[in-house]
């Protein structure tokens, strides 16, 4: 009897074990492992996706070949409740099998993956505002897990809530010996050492995944960039369409049930000079076919500017360093794409020889705020010869983060900026009649009066305004009231006449909110 009542005990306490491991927090990962055969080329001629079903909805992963036998499906579960789902696949081992899981509330903190917001802007899933401020680590997946673990770390000290990184290794003389010697690659070798582009390497894979989430454990969206032109030794970047095709299927079946991803399809896309522009749509419309969750997609550019316009974009990556060097460019370029614009690349604080890598910490902040003001988006990155932020990672130790962090906090309290009046005020953004961010850059307009564009405005509005040192990152009171009255047909101004005494300096900025509701 006493054996009995033991057996049963293991029986309920495994029974719950296996339901406990059938809950999945909302917009988390669930993932199937099935088991099948090693032999042939489990990368070719298999078949395997699932549909995940709850109440009318359903989605329809696509399944990969993780190695040793083992054949996963990911999903991210959007709606709490229970989820059944069944496989389909050519294969009879891996066919029509069924099971079900609990979808949870989600984590505390976790708003879900990301899309396009009121057409110039990002929100999360629950409808959570989301405001990038990016840096780019381009290796930072190819390194020692030590280095790895201290770049999460200075991330999650930092404003960046972005990173942008490449997924195939840069070719690179560190790489082939020496402690940073790469040991794995995205494909495997045949037995005479030669790259075989039908075999996905699982191992190489599964460490970018730790990277991606990783990001994701501290509230980072992974910038995941598909293709490289740096590629002059290993062979990978002139993979031809069809082996470039199974690589974006792989990869987007591997990663896409991770709620931070973000598609770039390459980082200077026009350095790939095989690849035509009909190439890069093609396999924009395969990610967003392959993606069930259509995370955000774009393409960074080089000489050649992609088609921002076309559908399967959902935003502009963009390099164009003169954009951010002057006011008024953003405006245009969101008039343009009717697209959120983010700026991907506009030099690095650093002191190589190269000239993009030459920004003072000075110049990085006044680039970012130049981008801000217009409505736009920014991606930091530290060159310094000794520190090489933007490719390995590890430390920042330029001047721009803490001011960029300052920024942050500004812009996060703030309503969406838009140009208000962006055809003859270009260093003004905010909500017209409630808020309103003004960035003076390389003036110094010592005495400013009063007096802002008349959209949403009427007589007897009240306001109070703050003095802001971008630079030494202190924010000072007006110790004044502001009350408007109509000036003429296209502006409003105190109507005592009332100015604001500016220090004598550069980048600084004022802030213009309205006090009476």
């Amino acid at each position: 009897m006493k054996k009995n009542k033991i057996l049963l005990f293991l029986f309920l306490l495994g029974s719950l074990t296996a339901f406990a491991q059938k809950k999945v927090e909302k917009w988390g990962t669930f993932e199937l492992t099935l088991h099948g055969p090693q032999g042939g080329n489990p990368f070719i001629g298999i078949s395997l996706n699932a549909a995940f079903k709850h109440g009318n909805e359903v989605y329809k992963p696509e399944g990969f070949y993780d190695g040793s036998g083992d054949y996963k499906i990911r999903f991210m579960p959007d709606e709490e409740g229970e989820w059944t789902y069944i496989t389909y696949s050519n294969l009879g081992t891996l066919n029509g099998i069924k099971g079900s899981f609990i979808c949870t509330p989600p984590l505390t903190g976790d708003h879900g993956p990301l899309s396009v917001k009121n057409t110039y802007h990002f929100a999360y899933a629950d409808s959570t505002r989301f405001i990038p401020f990016g840096t780019t680590i381009y290796q930072w997946c190819f390194q020692p897990d030590s280095l790895q673990q201290e770049t999460i770390q200075t991330l999650k000290h930092s404003p960046f809530n972005k990173v942008r990184f490449l997924i195939i290794p840069p070719y690179s003389k560190e790489y082939l010996k020496g402690p940073d010697k790469l040991n794995n690659f995205p494909f495997q070798r045949d037995s005479s050492g030669n790259w075989n582009l039908s075999r996905f390497n699982p191992v190489y894979f599964q460490n970018i995944e730790k990277c991606i989430k990783e990001l994701r454990s501290i509230g980072v969206q992974a910038d995941v960039t598909l293709f490289n032109p740096y590629d002059k030794g290993w062979g990978f970047e002139k993979m031809n369409q069809p082996t470039a095709r199974r690589f974006v299927k792989y990869v987007v079946a591997r990663f896409a049930a991770y709620r931070n991803v973000w598609w770039s399809l390459a980082n200077e896309n026009s350095f790939i000079k095989w690849m035509t522009d009909k190439d890069w749509d093609n396999l924009f419309q395969l990610v967003e076919k392959e993606d069930p969750y259509h995370h955000l997609r774009s393409i960074h550019n080089a000489g050649r500017i992609y088609n921002y316009t076309l559908p399967w974009v959902t935003h502009v990556s963009l390099q164009y360093y003169n954009a951010v060097r002057v006011f008024g460019v953003t405006p245009l370029l969101r008039d343009i794409y009717k697209k959120p614009i983010v700026y991907d690349e506009i030099n690095y604080e650093g002191n190589i020889s190269s000239r993009w890598g030459q920004l003072t910490g000075k110049q990085m902040t006044y680039r970012f705020w130049v981008a801000y003001i217009g409505g736009g988006y920014a991606t930091h990155g530290e060159s310094f010869v000794n520190n090489p932020w933007i490719s390995i990672g590890g430390k920042l130790i330029g001047k721009s983060p803490a001011r960029i962090a300052f920024l942050k906090k500004i812009v996060d309290e703030a309503p969406d900026l838009n140009p208000i009046d962006q055809y003859y005020i270009m260093n003004m953004a905010g909500e017209p009649g409630e808020y309103y961010l003004i960035y003076f850059g390389k003036e110094k307009p010592g005495d400013w009066k009063f007096i802002l564009p008349k959209k949403n405005l009427k007589d007897g509005m009240r306001f109070k305004a703050d003095i802001i040192d971008t630079w030494n990152m202190t924010i000072t009171p007006v110790n004044k009231v502001f009350e408007v009255k109509k000036l003429n047909n296209y502006q409003f101004a105190d109507k005592d006449g009332k100015s604001i005494q500016l220090p004598d300096k550069l980048y600084m900025a004022l802030r213009i909110k309205r006090i009476n509701k």
